[in-house]
């Protein structure tokens, strides 16, 4: 049995975007305040605008940090751990209540569809004082897949 080799596919901005649409698991790295990164788990969405965007508070360590300096990297992951992922860069905004409400119903919608009761989820929004981050997409690397490097490929 030849070992899995990994892959990486250059995407242009199109693809990329296909890519992300359906992945709603992600790291985002943003950097602390003495330039060390700091990487928080989340569940992500794509909106309307080819955004990554994010649901979180306005403490917590991402948001603070990409208060103070807008450039973040989010690494969208497959469901299958070894599945495809893709290292995005980008410049990242944090939007508060009350702009934040409306973006927070598309961050929704783009994950889940459509809710039960969207005035409920409106108000448990504001209640929880919720912020959305929205990363611009600047760069990003190839799709990759892990693995072995090509020269193990097997052959003899």
């Amino acid at each position: 049995m030849s070992p899995k080799i990994a892959t990486t596919e250059v995407v242009s901005r199109e693809q990329l975007l296909d890519f992300v649409r359906d992945r709603h698991r992600a790291l985002v790295i943003t950097a602390r305040r003495d330039g060390g990164p700091q990487a928080s788990p989340v569940t992500c969405g794509l909106d309307e605008a080819g955004r990554i965007v994010v649901s979180t508070y306005p403490e917590r360590a991402k948001a603070v940090n990409a208060r103070r300096d807008p450039r973040v990297s989010v690494v969208v992951l497959s469901d299958d751990f070894n599945g495809p992922w893709v290292q995005v860069d980008g410049e990242a905004e944090v939007l508060d209540m009350p702009e934040a409400l409306e973006p927070l119903v598309d961050y929704y919608r783009s994950i889940s569809g459509e809710h039960p009761d969207w005035d409920d989820y409106r108000a448990a929004m504001v209640k929880q004082d919720k912020s959305l981050l929205r990363i611009t997409p600047v760069s990003w690397g190839p799709v990759a897949t892990g693995g072995f490097p090509a020269r193990l490929g097997g052959g003899h």
